[in-house]
């Protein structure tokens, strides 16, 4: 099996290099962020040139965010030879519910379904020290699942690990975290304002059945999330179609 890594943790992660290890006997390729860039989401680089360091064999860094590695993976250094799967990770953290949003770990997997590929977006659900490994052999597990099974379109999968040994799985729908609207004001040594937006300290997670953030923090399970590349909402996109706007000509549905 031919792999696609990156994260939003930077080349030289941790969890970078225990994804890596836990993918042994198979053709792993590196092309990650040469630095952090966490809740970059889905930035990609357009008005600037990037540029791709080779620091090992099949190793690679860019000078740019998440979706530019997964970019430049998949249409140059991979460009002859496209990969089977696309896995980001394994992030320092969890990315559970909305975080889904502005996660960089998550945007990498998206690029790389959005360009053709399979992806997977892991992270280990829990605060520092990271033990990566029981995360690396599901992730492992469940990519050979994926390219076994050969899904019709490019699925993007939102993998969620709590700490310890996995003891089970479940496929869940995202839930819903609240990180608060506080803006906290603050004033510099030379007599200057500045701002850190979302307040102090952690997230709220509200109590959905079903949910991811209810999977894994309130059972110990891993959380499997299918994402969907189209965000049209068709429901309400049903009730819009019965409007009109006055002064302007209604065109049929397609």
């Amino acid at each position: 099996m031919r792999v696609l890594l990156s994260n939003d943790d930077g080349v030289h992660a941790p969890g970078l290099k225990a994804i890596a290890d836990a993918f042994e006997g198979d053709e792993v390729w590196v092309v990650a962020p040469d630095r952090e860039q966490s809740a970059s989401s889905h930035a990609i680089s357009l008005h600037r040139p990037l540029r791709l360091f080779e620091i090992a064999p099949r190793w690679y860094a860019v000078d740019g965010t998440p979706t530019d590695a997964v970019y430049m993976g998949l249409n140059h250094v991979l460009r002859a030879a496209r990969p089977d799967v696309v896995v980001s990770g394994i992030n320092h953290g969890p990315n559970l519910g909305n975080d889904v949003l502005y996660s960089g770990t998550v945007a990498a997997a998206m690029e790389g379904a959005l360009l053709g590929v399979h992806a997977l977006a892991v992270s280990l659900a829990c605060s520092p020290p990271h033990v990566f490994d029981e995360a690396a052999r599901f992730a492992v597990a469940l990519a050979r699942r994926v390219i076994a099974n050969q899904p019709s379109a490019p699925l993007l999968l939102n993998v969620n690990v709590p700490p310890g040994p996995v003891r089970g799985f479940r496929f869940a729908r995202l839930g819903r975290r609240t990180y608060g609207n506080e803006v906290v004001e603050k004033t510099d040594p030379r007599g200057r304002k500045y701002y850190w937006i979302g307040g102090e300290g952690g997230p709220t997670n509200e109590d959905i059945p079903g949910s991811d953030c209810n999977c894994v923090l309130g059972e110990g399970l891993v959380a499997v999330t299918p994402l969907h590349l189209d965000s049209s909402h068709d429901a309400v996109l049903q009730v819009l179609r019965s409007w009109t706007v006055p002064g302007y000509a209604k065109e049929p549905a397609l």
